[in-house]
C-alpha cells in the first residue's frame, strides 16, 4: 500500500510525485511553521519542476477545504456522538483540531493536488 510508486506513498511522505526519491519540501518537519510551505524548485533526482505553471498550487486550496471539512465532521462525530459532549464543546474541539492539523493539511493538500496531475515513472532520471 505504501510501496514506492503508489500515490499514497507520495502524498503521505511528501516526495516527488514523478520519482519518489526526494522530499519536495526544504524542511521535512511540517511543524516548523516558518517553512511549512517552502519547497525545492526542482527534484534533484529526476529534474521534475514542482511549480508546473505559475500559481499552480492555488488549486490546492480546494483540496485543503475538503480535508478541513472532513476533519471537522470527523471531530464533531467523535466528540458529540461518541463522547456525548455539548454542541459548544464539540465546536471547541473542532476548532482546536483544525488548528493542530493545519500544518499537516497544508502539506497534504499540496501533495494530493500535485499527485492528481503527475504520475510515478519508475525510470525517471535527469535527462542531460
Amino acid at each position: 500500500m505504501l510501496k514506492k510508486g503508489s500515490k499514497l506513498n507520495s502524498i503521505l511522505t511528501g516526495t516527488c510525485p514523478k520519482c519518489q526519491n526526494e522530499s519536495m519540501y526544504l524542511e521535512k518537519n511540517p511543524l516548523h511553521l516558518s517553512s511549512v510551505l517552502k519547497m525545492h524548485q526542482d527534484c534533484s533526482h529526476c529534474g521534475f519542476h514542482y511549480q508546473i505553471e505559475p500559481s499552480f498550487f492555488y488549486g490546492a486550496m480546494y483540496v485543503s477545504y475538503g480535508l478541513n471539512v472532513a476533519i471537522g465532521i470527523g471531530t464533531f462525530i467523535i466528540s458529540n456522538v461518541l463522547l456525548n459532549t455539548t454542541i459548544k464543546n464539540s465546536f471547541i474541539a473542532i476548532i482546536v483540531t483544525l488548528i493542530l492539523a493545519g500544518p499537516f493539511v497544508l502539506r497534504w493538500s499540496r501533495n494530493i493536488y500535485i499527485n492528481m496531475f503527475v504520475s510515478y515513472e519508475k525510470d525517471a532520471t535527469i535527462k542531460k
